[in-house]
């Protein structure tokens, strides 16, 4: 579990063909590793990986082929920059939201525009994931707690500090950046209870609709 405030900036050593599928290394030399034992779980960008080996200066990681299917960890290589944030603790003060590291999709930058001395973002969301993205809501965005500022169907807008742009890498978004999206896990639990004895339903019907709201009294 982690909050989604970054700890440091890292950088990708190497990424090898390993077993089918890869081993990352990831250095950074801007966080103390003292505390990081073997199979302790390290946010990634977003991406939650597990410690199997660590040089001192970083963490090695193995990572799977469904994760290189559903995260942008398919296009890394070395030097690509990610932020890094160690498991929370239960004494860690939960300065962003609750954020698991599993990633529910790939978003795009749209556009990036000045605004003031902040910079203003506007993303764009898989379309499955648009109803979970809410109005001054939490939102994930490479392992970074963020507050949505403005949602218009499944693009949303984001207003980042000065402090974000220069200690994250969303410093370095660009229209056309491929990001990781997490959304916020309470509004998953809420679709899913929300659906009451349906959840049990194997009928394939996985999320809510406007017609199942309508039909169990939701909708007027």
């Amino acid at each position: 579990m982690f909050t989604g405030i970054i700890e440091a900036i890292g950088e990708v050593v190497s990424i090898e063909k390993h077993g089918g599928d890869v081993r990352l290394q990831v250095r950074s030399n801007d966080m103390t590793w003292a505390d990081v034992a073997l199979g302790d779980s390290i946010a990634t960008s977003g991406v939650c990986l597990t410690a199997v080996a660590l040089p001192g200066d970083g963490y090695v990681a193995d990572v799977s082929l469904e994760t290189l299917s559903l995260t942008s960890l398919g296009n890394w290589k070395p030097g690509t920059r990610v932020n890094v944030e160690k498991a929370l603790m239960p004494q860690s003060r939960l300065g962003g939201h609750i954020v698991s590291g599993h990633v529910d999709g790939i978003g795009e930058v749209i556009k990036r525009e000045a605004d003031a001395r902040s910079e203003r973002f506007t993303l764009r969301a898989p379309k499955a994931l648009a109803k979970y993205i809410a109005h001054k809501g939490s939102i994930t965005v490479d392992g970074i707690s963020l507050t949505v500022n403005a949602v218009n169907g499944c693009d949303f807008e984001l207003n980042i500090v000065p402090h974000t742009l220069e200690n994250t890498v969303i410093g370095d978004y660009q229209s056309g950046t491929r990001v990781n999206l997490e959304v916020d896990v309470i509004a998953r639990y809420l679709e899913r209870l929300l659906m009451g004895d349906k959840a049990a339903d194997v009928s394939g019907q996985t999320s809510l609709t406007e017609s199942f709201l309508a039909e169990n009294g939701y909708l007027k």
